[in-house]
């Protein structure tokens, strides 16, 4: 809102007439008295001459923002030449002339047509003529001369913003410079006091002030907290006229966000958490989230857990949640519930960057107790060793105890254990065990020639949890004893005279008695041999009429066989557990079971090297043709007759010279 006032016009009164007659140009000599021609006299005789002036003014002053009904006055023109007559007429040329500014041409007086405003224009420049109506002609020179329009207080100030954004931090001491807000005023700052601005705040207190005279805000009040209050409104006035009464204003609003500084520790919310765990936890288990709360943000708001020295420190640990600053207490130990069955933790929450400025406040970390509640669990039977190693002469006799192997309940109820053969690992039933004691003994005589080393399984388990259980290997190591007579490795027959003399020594004659084998030669040598090459691309195999190589029907029934036996003929490098297959159903397909007992085979670390079946193909079921192979058939001891292959013509004419011919080349 503007608000005009004008001063009384008798102050004024004085700007509309001529105050000197002196033309522009000539405004350095306008203090001199007289207008008429003077002489001096000089040391030189000389006389000075100096010309009568004509014109009648030098600057006018008008008001701006004139809201009278009349057209304003400004001033009157006029010349010494001017005899009254009206012979003379008054030309007005310029910055505004004729339009803003208009002359009487007979009197010379001039009037400010419009309303004027100093802010848009603050002074006019025009020309004043002087010319006889009779001849045209200037009885004056042309001269200048200046309209400079007087300011009002008509503008109020104005800020570079209407609203300002600032921030300072918490905790800050009085007199803290915030932001500095500046106005301007449109007014003539070089007359009187209408663009002298002067601040202060209207809404703020008691919290910050302003410098009145440069409009910087400050802190007011020391200590200020950003968790007890974080954002301000302050409005600050800006009034011209020195801030008296009367003058003009206008306001800016600043907005002011207290940031934040680390001076509050992290306080948790209660003293004392519980969680409960089973004994079998994997290592690493989450076993429950603490939380402390720090009314502080960002960085200052970070901490760190940890577990102090004490009970449980070495069993649990402590890893902080980035995200959500939470500490998560996790499983170090294997925990054991007969053992120990509650923990008590001291965790301690701590700010991870302290500001040095606010330590006098106190330690910036607090401490909570954690208690951990151990579960009991039903565990499965523990033995005494994780291998057993039993020795045994191989001439012990049927039910002799050979050892013992010992497992018990690691539960509180101690429950009693029954030991048993594993007989996937004791097909024969070589041994046995005493189901309460677990003496180990014989059923069937040793025999360390045929199986020197016998690897078999105990299962140890709970009579009232029959689904707790436990296995462990024992490895039977059968030792020789001196059971078997010396034997001559070849018969000796002796032949001695009739008429041998006693003492005579006799020429002893040995025949040894050898099997004669036929030794075959390989069709093929070298890749460089010429004859011809056999490539056989499918062999059916036997088929079901070849009972020379298997009973198809054994494969038929998977109860019939063994499964996964570890060798009985050496000591196993290292203890492993025993694989138990997958059950086969009855009337399996004989192929799908073939290629899984392959399969089995090939990735069972402990598969016997002499346990391996391979196939050429499999024909299926109800074959009628008789087997072309000549794997597995019998091999007579004596020498065959291949005589018959010189009948079959040219093609088979190097087999038989190969294996047709005498008794002795063949050798």
């Amino acid at each position: 809102m503007r608000t005009y006032h004008c001063l009384p016009l008798f102050i004024w009164t004085y700007m509309f007439y001529a105050v000197d007659a002196i033309p522009l140009q000539e405004k350095a000599n306008s203090d001199l008295p007289s207008k008429k021609m003077m002489s001096l006299t000089k040391d030189d005789g000389k006389m000075l001459h100096r010309t009568k002036r004509g014109w009648m003014w030098n600057q006018f002053f008008l008001l701006e923002e004139y809201t009278g009904t009349d057209t304003q006055y400004v001033g009157k023109l006029h010349t010494d030449q001017d005899k009254g007559d009206g012979n003379l007429k008054y030309i007005l040329t310029g910055d505004g002339a004729g339009s803003i500014f208009v002359i009487d041409e007979n009197t010379g007086d001039i009037h400010a047509a419009k309303k004027l405003d100093r802010e848009e224009k603050s002074l006019y420049i025009l020309r004043a003529k002087a010319i006889d109506r009779k001849t045209g002609r200037q009885v004056e020179p042309e001269s200048e001369f200046i309209i400079k329009i007087h300011d009002i207080n008509d503008n109020e100030p104005k800020f570079t913003k209407d609203l300002y954004t600032a921030s300072v931090p918490e905790m800050s001491g009085v007199g803290t410079s915030v932001i500095q807000v500046t106005a301007t005023d449109a007014d003539d700052a070089n007359y009187g006091n209408s663009a002298k601005v002067v601040y202060s705040i209207l809404q703020g207190q008691p919290y910050f002030s302003v410098d009145p005279e440069s409009g910087i805000i400050k802190t007011a009040l020391p200590d200020m907290s950003r968790e007890n209050r974080e954002k301000y409104q302050v409005v600050i006035q800006a009034k011209d006229m020195g801030g008296q009464m009367g003058g003009l204003s206008g306001t800016a609003t600043v907005h002011i966000t207290l940031t934040d500084v680390n001076n509050n520790p992290p306080r948790f919310p209660q003293s004392t958490y519980q969680f409960n765990s089973p004994e079998s936890v994997p290592l690493g288990t989450h076993l429950g989230r603490i939380k402390a709360n720090d009314p502080d943000v960002g960085e200052n708001a970070e901490m760190e857990y940890s577990i102090a020295e004490g009970d449980g420190a070495d069993m649990f640990d402590v890893i902080t949640d980035k995200d959500t600053q939470e500490g998560i207490i996790t499983v170090k130990q294997n925990l054991d519930f007969e053992n120990k069955m509650l923990y008590t933790l001291r965790v301690d929450a701590s700010n991870t960057h302290p500001d040095p400025r606010f330590l006098h406040l106190g330690p910036f970390k607090d401490t909570a107790v954690v208690k951990i509640s151990v579960e009991d669990i039903d565990e499965p039977p523990v033995f005494s060793k994780i291998s057993y190693l039993i020795e045994v002469d191989e001439d012990v006799k049927e039910g002799s105890i050979i050892g013992q192997v010992t497992a018990y309940d690691p539960d509180a109820t101690n429950n009693f254990i029954q030991y048993s053969v594993d007989r996937h690992t004791d097909m024969d039933r070589i041994f046995s065990i005493h189901p309460e004691n677990g003496s180990i003994f014989t059923l069937k005589p040793l025999d360390r020639e045929s199986s020197p080393w016998h690897n078999i399984t105990i299962i140890a388990t709970e009579i009232n949890n029959s689904k707790q259980s436990s296995h462990v290997p024992v490895f039977i190591r059968i030792l020789d004893i001196n059971d078997h007579a010396p034997e001559f490795a070849m018969y000796y027959e002796t032949f001695v005279c009739e008429n041998a003399k006693p003492g005579q020594e006799v020429l002893v004659v040995l025949f040894a008695a050898l099997k004669r084998q036929r030794k075959k030669e390989p069709l093929i040598i070298s890749k460089d041999d010429v004859r011809d090459n056999i490539v056989t691309y499918n062999d059916e195999g036997g088929g079901e009429e070849d009972t020379q190589a298997f009973d198809i029907g054994t494969l038929r029934n998977p109860e019939a066989r063994e499964d996964s036996k570890l060798r009985r003929d050496v000591m196993p490098e290292a203890i492993f557990q025993i694989r138990r297959t997958v059950p086969l159903w009855e009337n399996i397909d004989v192929q799908d079971f073939i290629h899984r007992r392959l399969k089995e085979n090939d990735s069972d670390p402990s598969a016997p090297p002499y346990d391996s079946l391979a196939t050429y193909a499999y024909e299926g079921n109800d074959s009628i043709a008789d087997s072309l192979s000549s794997l597995e058939s019998l091999t007579a001891d004596c020498n065959q007759d291949y005589d018959y292959l010189s009948d079959w013509g040219p093609r088979f004419k190097k087999l038989a010279d190969m294996y047709g011919g005498d008794e002795s080349d063949r050798e």
